[in-house]
Parts: C-alpha cells; sequence; structure tokens
C-alpha cells in the first residue's frame, strides 16, 4: 500500500463510509499484488486451475432448527459470510432421510454461495474448523484447493472488488434483487496469482491492515458515542429553556458552537426537533402583555365554526368524556381546544367508484405520497374520474390544511398547506382536509403544531396499527388536543420557527459540502493507491 494512503488511513476512514472503502482497497490491492511495496510476478490464471475437485450439495426439506445432539444439519446460504463461517446457521435434517456423509464440510473446504442477493452472491469463506455432521446445501459449491495455493488468498481475491465486479457482469437470476452464479462461473473467475511465498505475505498483511480497520472502526464508534451525548448536552441547554428569556440566553451561549458540534444531519434534524418542540411549547418567542388572551379568539373561531357546520353534513358530536388531555401545560395566555372546534374537517373523494349514466370531469387530485411533514411534493399529480356536480365538494382551498389517513406508524397525521399550487386539485379520501372557518384562524401555526412531537405521539398512539401500516380515523383526527395562543403570538412564533430552521437548512448545507469535499479526496487517495506504477 502506498505511503500516501497509510499516512491518511484515519483521514480516509473519517470519510462517509470510509472504513468499508478502506477495506475494499486493501482487498483489491491485495489482489492486484500491490500490498506488500513490491512487484510482483504474477500470472493471471482461472480459479479452476486452483481447484483438486468441485461440488454442490444437497437441500431436503428439512425442519426449522438446527441441528441438536448427534443428529445431521444442511448449511444455510447464511453460513458462508464475508470470510466468516457460520456453523450454526443450519437447518436440522428430518429423522426419516438418510444423511450423506459425502457432503459432510470439512476443515479446508472453500465455500462459495451460489445464490443470494446481489450484494451477496459468490461471498466465500475458507473452513477452519466445524462441528461434525454439517452438510453442503445445494446452494452452496465446495472447492477443493491445491498445494499451489494459500486457501485465505483465493478468499481474498474472491472478496476484492474486481472479483464482485465480475459477478455482477455474470450473475443470473429472475429478479433485480436475488442472484445466482452456477459452479463453472465460479471456476472462471480470473485470479492474479502470485508465488506461493508471496501469497502468505499477502494474506499475513491483509490481517494486520483489517485489524488497524477494526480499530479505527472502533475508535469512530466512540467517537460518534461521544458526539451524540455533546449533541444531547447542547440540545438539553436549550430545550429545558423554561420560558423564551432563558431560551434565548442559551441559545447565545450555544449557537457560536454549532458548527464544530452539528456536524451530521441527524444532530442537525434533532435541532428541528428541539426548536418545533419549545415553539408549540410557548417557549421560543416573548409574550405580550398587549396580545389578546387565546381563549377570546378561540371563542370566535368556535362561532365561526359553528356557522360552517349549520351548512355541512351534520357529523357525530365528540364525547366530551373521550377528548384527550392537553399533552402539556400551555403558557397563560393560551387556551387548550380540540380540533373539531376550530377547522372543519372532512374526508375525500374516494377512488374507483361506478359511474355510468353521470356526467363526469377529470381532475388532478391529491395522495398520501404527495402530502409530506410540512410541504407538498406535486412532482407526480395523479388523475380522477369524478361526478361534475362533486368537483367543488372536493376542490381545494389556499389555506387547508391536508393531514394523511395513514402511512407508516411514524408518518401518519403528517400535515402540509395547500397554497392554489394548482388552479384546480381535489383531494382523496385517505388525505383529511382541515379548512378555516375565519381569517383569524393562522394554517401555519396549526401546521406547526400537528407536525411536532406533541401532535405525532398523540397520532402514533390513537393510530390502528397493522404489521407495516397504521391509521386514524376522523373521529381522532377531531378530537386532537389543540392549543390556541394569541393570534399576535402565532405569527411570531411562526416566523421564529422559519428563521431558526432556515439555519438549520444552512447548516446541513455546509455539512454536506464538507462531505462531498472528504470523499473528493478520498477518492483522489483510492486513486492514487490504484493507478499503474
Amino acid at each position: 500500500m502506498t505511503a500516501a494512503v497509510l499516512e491518511n488511513l484515519a483521514l480516509l476512514a473519517g470519510t462517509p463510509g470510509g472504513v468499508a472503502t478502506l477495506r475494499a482497497l486493501i482487498l483489491e490491492m491485495a489482489a492486484q499484488g500491490r500490498l506488500v511495496g513490491h512487484d510482483l510476478d504474477l500470472r493471471e490464471v482461472e480459479l479452476r486451475e486452483l481447484v483438486v475437485s468441485s461440488g454442490a450439495g444437497w437441500s431436503p426439506s428439512c425442519d426449522a432448527h438446527p441441528r441438536s445432539g448427534d443428529g445431521w444439519g444442511v448449511l444455510k446460504v447464511s453460513a458462508v459470510s464475508w470470510g466468516q463461517f457460520n456453523p450454526e446457521e443450519n437447518k436440522a435434517l428430518p429423522a426419516h432421510l438418510a444423511p450423506r456423509p459425502e457432503l459432510e464440510v470439512q476443515p479446508g473446504d472453500f465455500l462459495v454461495s451460489r445464490a443470494n442477493t446481489a450484494e451477496l452472491v459468490a461471498r466465500s469463506v475458507v473452513v477452519m474448523d466445524t462441528p461434525p455432521r454439517l452438510m453442503l446445501s445445494d446452494k452452496i459449491v465446495r472447492l477443493k484447493l491445491s498445494d499451489a495455493c494459500d486457501p485465505r488468498f483465493v478468499q481474498i481475491a474472491n472478496s476484492a472488488p474486481e472479483a464482485r465486479r465480475y459477478y455482477a457482469r455474470v450473475a443470473g437470476g429472475t429478479s433485480s434483487s436475488m442472484k445466482n452464479v452456477s459452479r463453472e462461473q465460479i471456476l472462471a473467475l480470473p485470479i492474479l496469482l502470485p508465488p506461493l511465498a508471496e501469497q502468505h505475505r499477502i494474506v499475513a498483511k491483509v490481517d494486520e491492515l483489517m485489524a488497524l480497520c477494526d480499530r479505527l472502526e472502533a475508535r469512530q464508534q466512540d467517537a460518534e458515542a461521544a458526539h451524540a451525548r455533546l449533541v444531547q448536552a447542547l440540545l438539553d441547554s436549550l430545550t429545558q429553556a423554561h420560558d423564551a428569556e432563558e431560551f434565548q440566553a442559551a441559545w447565545q451561549r450555544v449557537t457560536g458552537q454549532f458548527e464544530a458540534v452539528l456536524t451530521t444531519d441527524a444532530a442537525v434534524e434533532a435541532l428541528k426537533t428541539a426548536v418545533v418542540t419549545l415553539a408549540v411549547k410557548g417557549r421560543l418567542v416573548n409574550q405580550s402583555a398587549k396580545d389578546e388572551h387565546g381563549a377570546l379568539l378561540l371563542k370566535r373561531l368556535a362561532a365561526a365554526k359553528q356557522l360552517v357546520a349549520q351548512d355541512a353534513r351534520k357529523q357525530k358530536e365528540l364525547s366530551a368524556a373521550e377528548l384527550p388531555a392537553p399533552p402539556f401545560e400551555s403558557p397563560a395566555g393560551w387556551q387548550w381546544t380540540h380540533l373539531d372546534q376550530v377547522l372543519a374537517i372532512s374526508g375525500g373523494v374516494s377512488l374507483g367508484r361506478k359511474l355510468s349514466g353521470r356526467s363526469t370531469s377529470t381532475v388532478p387530485y391529491l395522495r398520501v405520497a404527495n402530502v409530506q411533514r410540512g410541504r407538498l411534493d406535486l412532482s407526480e399529480m395523479k388523475h380522477v374520474e369524478v361526478p361534475s356536480d362533486e368537483v367543488e365538494k372536493f376542490r381545494l382551498a389556499a389555506g387547508d390544511l391536508l393531514i394523511t389517513e395513514g402511512g407508516d406508524w411514524d408518518k401518519v397525521g403528517r400535515t402540509a398547506i395547500w397554497a392554489d399550487e394548482l388552479p384546480l386539485c381535489l383531494h382523496q379520501n385517505h388525505v383529511f382536509r382541515a379548512r378555516r372557518c375565519s381569517d383569524e384562524f393562522d394554517p401555519a401555526w396549526a401546521e406547526l403544531y400537528l407536525n411536532s412531537p406533541a401532535a405525532r405521539d398523540y397520532f402514533a398512539g390513537s393510530a390502528k396499527q397493522t404489521t407495516n401500516l397504521a391509521s386514524i380515523n376522523m373521529t381522532q383526527l377531531r378530537s386532537c388536543a389543540f392549543p390556541v395562543p394569541p393570534l399576535a403570538e402565532q405569527h411570531r412564533i411562526v416566523a421564529k420557527v422559519t428563521e431558526l430552521l432556515a439555519l438549520c437548512d444552512q447548516l446541513k448545507a455546509r455539512i454536506a459540502a464538507a462531505r462531498a469535499q472528504h470523499a473528493q479526496l478520498a477518492q483522489a487517495l483510492v486513486e492514487q493507491a490504484l493507478a499503474p506504477h
């Protein structure tokens, strides 16, 4: 390995995915005979020239549990990892089936998986020792190697990036993810073979450098854990503020440390969450004695909602006993209510209805995928045929809040504001529409709160969950507790959050730029190491 790479191992390892890149570089240089510091006498051979015998195994219908006692087991594909043999990955041979001892795995066997995902197919291992009575499956090829090679060197060559590129070219499969290689394709693998003594030296050097990678990785993990603790301490100093004055004082103390401490996307996202949490709890901006109490605003909003409700379809009254308690104590000038008191919430258009005999229109509509948290993604719009006399019923208006009914459990209740991005658009029935009933209602405040951890916890706790998905119904949405600050304070909070989240986005942009610069430097080191002499 070149002196430049050796001198910059820590730098290379510290880039995103750096340790994995370094391990791949070590294997590639080893397979090219360039790891031990001088030119080697290499001859290109096919793997078959180093093989005494080869064959696959047997895959009978086996029990799910592994072998036990004196029973026989059949290896699973997962028994063959990257240079690591996992004999516990096997299935027990049923008692009514006779074992085939000629397929028993033996020390010294070179095993190659011939069927797996595209990333894992053809990974290999040299069996150093093994419990008795484990047989090969037909998804694993066994090679008996000749004395002309060090099995560990062959393992290195088979794992190197050039070999992975070879298998990617020749592998077959019926799907884009699952691939397979034949025994003939494995035997045809090209290998640059140095003399046997040099193979031993290369294996020893790879072991030495991989151990160094292990130490770098462990050091990196320790540094990441320490960094996470530092980030948490910084965020705690913000989130423990009891009011806006304490927050401002804490912000001034830590703002100069942002670029030094917030060096990952996860750390910046945690800062965003802290800002939003403080905002919806009333700790981000100062309250003003001149502001009207939220209770008075709520009274007018509720009256406006009642007027709208008189002209809308009758909805079931919510039971006061079933309404959730506020998730936190609000400032003195705020008033808690629930969404149904201040917003007209409705479902959307159902797809797939029979519309024969009716006059119809084909219009764009919003799906769950279009409604992201705090934004709309209109890059892919679909259209629906609806009765022409229903277009106005489901038509979106500027300021409408769009709230997702279902999805992954942590994505239920995603909320975004419609701002007349299209001249005409409807919403599907899996996207709720919450429409303001008064100009005194600020949709931006509602969007901020509904996307905050407090509301997300409510939706997650209320949602009906299946194996992969969760959903809320309209009653649960209408029942969501909702804080009403004075309108002027709502505007101040939204403005402050917008300002601070913009700062967070700037931090993320600088992190991305630094990451790109490190990646370019790492790539330059790799290219230098692999450049022809």
